[in-house]
């Protein structure tokens, strides 16, 4: 008599693999109301991850895509090269959004059709329900993150070169333009026994070209009442004297007396610090760095004296964790409001509220990041406070559909 053991039977058949058959076991493992729920909730999902890329894809890359190919003769293959590596970056953002309206579009189904109150008459209460999204949420959670922190700071960073070469513009993996730096210390006194501490230097470079700053100015304010300003058409970092080694220049000195002197140079050596060189490399946009990269520019700018540079970091780096977490967060959100007796919604409707709920989860998001590179709220509190707040409210949402 042959077994009906469901297990048994998927490791007696022969085709399959040894990965396939032990991940088929592996879900014949989970409660079937789970099975079952996880089964409502995946079609709902691939389609909202489809439909939002699509949509946000459109709206950020590729009409300036096809702009670029039809003013500027950009290659058809390269554009949608260039579209390709712009993906994962897109996927990040749909991913939380997706989980909102797939989490509202299955449980309104199952409310609608009867299903969730059959499971309520077998004693089946709502926070069980909806446990199948919330682990799912969090599968997607770890999958945004590693997206974000692994695949779109190299593919964003492709994706620019890729087009840059393309429009037959120069680009280097050593570049960046408008270079600030300013550093924070001691000012010498000669009338005070204890120096002041505040602004000691400020750099600025219009460009930084293979390891070499192009148009540079340096304010000096190192000695109370004195200015100095060094201004350079070129600058370099010279690893042997450990200094700046600046080409063809002028320095000027504003003395306390009101005196002005200037001297030009062909080359001069200045101790400032690598500094500039390390904040030239670093993205531009902190969305482009991945959380070491984020770790290691607070620390610059921390060094440098940059309060608010670090403090926008700092909230930065908090929100490379909130920003998967928001999949829990809607999850928990969607499968509430669409677990609520006679809840009926079609994918318009929950596509519609979606936008909505997403809207002003957002608005609130922003808000809270605002003030915290502000320094009115520290930067984990501005970072998590939306995620608290949202938690908050779907755990009231959960409530009422309990009822």
């Amino acid at each position: 008599m042959k077994s009906s053991n469901p297990i048994l039977l998927i490791q007696n058949i022969p085709f399959l693999s040894k990965s396939i058959r032990w991940t088929l076991i592996k879900w014949r493992l989970i409660p079937l109301l789970d099975r079952w729920l996880l089964g409502e909730l995946f079609p709902p999902l691939f389609f909202a991850i489809a439909a939002f890329t699509v949509v946000s894809l459109s709206v950020g890359v590729m009409f300036d895509l096809v702009r670029k190919i039809v003013e500027s003769g950009l290659p058809v293959q390269i554009a949608l090269q260039v579209l390709l590596l712009k993906l994962p970056g897109f996927l990040v953002i749909s991913f939380p959004m997706a989980m909102l309206m797939a989490s509202l579009l299955a449980y309104s189904r199952l409310s609608s059709n009867s299903e969730l109150k059959a499971l309520r008459s077998l004693g089946v209460k709502t926070k069980r329900m909806i446990v199948p999204a919330l682990i799912l949420a969090l599968l997607m959670t770890g999958l945004t993150f590693l997206f974000n922190d692994i695949i779109v700071p190299h593919s964003n960073r492709k994706a620019e070169i890729t087009l840059k070469q393309a429009l037959g513009k120069s680009i280097s993996t050593e570049k960046g333009d408008d270079i600030i730096y300013s550093r924070f210390g001691r000012i010498a006194s000669s009338d005070s026994s204890e120096d002041i501490k505040g602004l000691v230097q400020l750099f600025y470079a219009r460009e930084f070209r293979r390891s070499a700053m192009q148009e540079v100015t340096v304010l000096d304010f190192s000695r109370l009442g004195y200015t100095q300003m060094l201004i350079a058409k070129k600058g370099l970092w010279n690893e042997r004297e450990a200094k700046w080694e600046f080409l063809d220049g002028t320095i000027l000195t504003l003395s306390p007396n009101g005196r002005t002197t200037a001297a030009k140079f062909e080359r001069y050596l200045y101790p400032l610090g690598r500094g500039p060189s390390k904040i030239a490399r670093l993205p531009k946009d902190a969305n482009d760095m991945t959380v070491s990269q984020a770790i290691r520019a607070e620390r610059l700018y921390q060094e440098a004296g940059n309060i608010k540079e670090s403090r926008r970091m700092r909230v930065r780096i908090q929100e490379k964790f909130t920003l998967p977490m928001a999949c829990i967060v809607f999850a928990l959100i969607g499968s509430s409001l669409g677990s609520k007796p006679n809840s009926r919604t079609s994918r318009s409707q929950g596509f519609g509220l979606s936008v909505i709920l997403i809207l002003l989860y957002y608005v609130l998001s922003f808000g809270f990041s605002s003030l915290g590179v502000k320094g009115t709220f520290a930067p984990f509190v501005a970072a998590w406070s939306p995620i608290f707040i949202s938690i908050l409210g779907g755990g009231l949402l959960l409530k009422q559909a309990s009822r």
